[in-house]
């Protein structure tokens, strides 16, 4: 809706907008918000037909009123219905003689004028925040929408965000990836760190599926067994591997949901933050000592590994390679499977174009204004990635073929 500016970006209740108001009331004698929104589609269709004719006298080169030596002329009006965010509207759009009139607002053959609720969610999708949108729109259109039509506008997707949470999923999923970003987020004028947690699978087909993405900030074995029983009520019967970083109570949600499933720590994710106890002028070479513990031909050579690195550096950080011992047991599953496959299964690299989306709703917005804001932009983000995910994973067939063999019986082959 039309708004005036201030330099405190308010609504402000003009002498203008009055007589606008007073206009309204005694024209569509007004006496409900239906009447309202009746009014504003009648207002719309009106403001559309004035400009197209303004665009006909473009077209002819002269005015209603002027005398011209042109054989084309106009020739009445003809009806037409199309859709708007506000429902449907009748037109009456101007048409000449030779019927080489080509109205630029709104097309011929063209049954929808609601493409700005489209454009917006599009820029929602990437990040953009509901003040930056309203700028934008004035700056490409010319008029103003406020920062609540935004809202209301992408409001419109809140019905497809829950049906697509609760649609139904594949029986088995060989991988799934569990991962984590964190939000700054409004909750009741105070900003509060949340967790948007996503879970992604890849399928018997080797296609990344974003499966849920949930919003939270209490991590605990309840709620990942929550999340889990989510998954198994939404038709996954098995899955083979879940990959993750450490979320607390994560291993215990998964041997309660799925006792046939392996938890495997992310490689990634164990590096980064081995990697937070060391300065930068011993990174590089710590990092490099790191990958011969997971690049190990097998679990032994790999413990033995990790026992060089931890002789190698403990005196000058030895709390480094702490978390490694200590999670041994969620590690050493990658050591059943070929390298190739191991980088399919312990690395984050199917999640991490889904994640570098996400990264920049971060960069576009210091705070989300609410967690439900947090959930649509999560939500557009996902679509627009997911959009080019039409190839399987690198080396599935091999992966899938191994991982055969490895779960006897739980995978079709």
């Amino acid at each position: 809706m039309a708004k005036a500016k201030t330099s405190a970006h308010k609504v402000v209740m003009t002498e203008g907008k009055r007589e606008i108001i007073r206009g309204l009331l005694s024209e569509y004698d007004i006496q409900t918000t239906g009447d309202i929104q009746d009014a504003l589609k009648d207002l719309l269709g009106e403001t559309i037909k004035e400009m197209m004719i303004a665009e006909m006298e473009e077209h002819l080169g002269y005015g209603k009123s002027e005398r011209s030596d042109s054989d084309d002329y106009r020739n009445g009006y003809k009806s037409k219905t199309v859709k708007s965010s506000m429902g449907e509207v009748a037109l009456s759009v101007p048409q000449d003689r030779k019927s080489t009139f080509e109205p630029i607002v709104v097309k011929k053959g063209q049954k929808d004028i609601s493409e700005i609720d489209q454009k917006i969610i599009a820029m929602y999708a990437k990040g953009m925040t509901t003040r930056q949108i309203s700028d934008t729109i004035e700056d490409i259109y010319g008029f103003d929408v406020s920062e609540g039509f935004v809202s209301d506008v992408t409001d419109k997707i809140l019905p497809h965000i829950e049906e697509w949470q609760h649609r139904p999923l594949d029986a088995i999923y060989p991988v799934v990836y569990i991962d984590a970003i964190h939000y700054s987020v409004r909750d009741n004028g105070i900003i509060r760190k949340l967790a948007a947690y996503v879970i992604l699978g890849i399928t018997r087909d080797g296609l990344k599926e974003v499966l849920s993405i949930t919003v939270g900030d209490n991590e605990s074995a309840k709620y990942w067994l929550n999340v889990l029983n989510e998954l198994k009520n939404r038709g996954v019967k098995d899955i083979m591997i879940i990959c993750a970083d450490g979320l607390s109570g994560i291993k215990e949600a998964i041997t309660a949901a799925f006792p046939q499933t392996e938890y495997q720590r992310c490689m990634v994710h164990m590096v980064r933050n081995t990697l937070k106890y060391v300065p930068s002028k011993d990174m590089k070479a710590f990092a490099t000592d790191l990958k011969t513990i997971y690049n190990a031909a097998s679990e032994n050579d790999g413990r033995k590994a990790l026992d060089h690195v931890y002789e190698k550096w403990s005196v000058k950080y030895p709390n480094a390679l702490k978390r490694w011992y200590n999670n041994w047991d969620v590690i050493s599953p990658i050591f059943k499977f070929s390298k190739d496959v191991r980088k399919i299964i312990y690395t984050t690299n199917a999640i991490e174009s889904l994640n570098s989306c996400y990264r920049k709703l971060n960069r576009q917005r210091s705070v989300f204004p609410s967690s439900q804001a947090l959930l649509k932009a999560l939500y557009l983000a996902t679509f627009e990635v997911t959009k080019k995910w039409t190839q399987a994973v690198k080396n599935w067939g091999p992966a899938y073929g191994e991982m055969c063999i490895m779960y006897e019986g739980r995978l079709p082959e």
